[in-house]
């Protein structure tokens, strides 16, 4: 058992001290980016999630291999003999021993939250004056995106994802300009949504009657995929957009293309799903 556990030991050191070129960090590889689908500086607050994440876990491997490595200890050290009769020392209680069980898990889960609430609270901090304002409009099943700096909009529509190639460039697409900031003002027109875009490791809800925000600074070029998050009825897994982070050029180019389309203006709450409410606020249908 002695070997088995040191054995053990030696496998964790010599991973933590094993050569960085072992662990890649492309999107979605790597222990240093904890397997999630971003990395590091590829918006400006990714980094800090992939932080929060990482230390996450390793803090839940410590205590892991402290309470199985305590628990197989004292199964083994403490185990009867076949030559001991007797029972072993019985107590009732132990206040020092209770006291270790009370306040190291009160410290443990206060660790927790203080940089849970500093990383959330970077996230939520709108407190920047955008480059770019946003307004983002769930609707079953698809999104109508709103630049109102740039004055225009574009608007999807459902997509069949029938698995044929070519079928996902189809997807409504949101453009981003690098390096500037962009503030995302989230509505729904029906029911509750999910604006998510993985790569950027945040989402936030959207729902009917509530005003969401958020800011981020997209900081490298690509193309990213984005979804609905939240179960929205039965083409939830439908609901899904595509992502352009794309020099100031390129976006003053696509803002110009749908300019000459004329979809201009924004695509406001006239739009929004009307229900008919009676005296007794029973919902007796919709109007689309």
């Amino acid at each position: 058992m002695r070997a088995l556990l040191l054995a053990a030991g030696v496998g964790l050191v010599a991973t933590a001290c094993a050569p960085a070129d072992q662990f890649p960090s492309e999107p979605g590889k790597g222990v240093d980016v904890g397997f999630l689908p971003s990395e590091r500086g590829l918006t400006d607050r990714t980094a800090g999630m992939i932080d929060l994440w990482n230390g996450s876990w390793l803090a839940a491997l410590v205590v892991g291999v402290l309470v199985w490595g305590l628990t197989i200890w004292v199964v083994v050290a403490y185990r009867r003999r076949k030559d001991d009769p007797e029972l072993p020392v019985q107590l009732r209680y132990h206040v020092p021993l209770e006291l270790m069980y009370t306040v190291v898990p009160i410290l443990m889960i206060g660790t927790l939250f203080f940089f849970s609430t500093r990383t959330t609270g970077e996230f939520q901090d709108t407190a920047a004056e955008p480059d770019l304002e946003i307004e983002v409009y769930g609707k079953q099943w698809s999104w109508d995106f709103n630049y109102l700096s740039e004055d225009v909009h574009s608007s999807g529509g459902q997509v069949a994802l029938t698995g044929e190639v070519g079928v996902e460039e189809t997807l409504p697409t949101l453009y981003l300009p690098v390096d500037e900031t962009v503030e995302f003002t989230l509505r729904s027109r029906d029911v509750a949504h999910s604006f998510w875009i993985p790569a950027f490791l945040y989402k936030l809800d959207i729902i009917p009657g509530r005003t969401n925000t958020f800011q981020v600074t997209p900081q490298r070029e690509g193309t990213f995929s984005g979804k609905c998050a939240e179960l929205c009825g039965e083409f939830h897994s439908e609901m899904l957009f595509n992502v352009e982070v794309v020099d100031r050029a390129m976006f003053d180019e696509q803002m110009d293309e749908l300019r000459a389309a004329g979809q201009t203006g924004r695509l406001g709450e006239e739009l929004n799903r009307r229900y008919l409410v009676t005296d007794d606020n029973a919902t007796e249908g919709s109007q689309d």
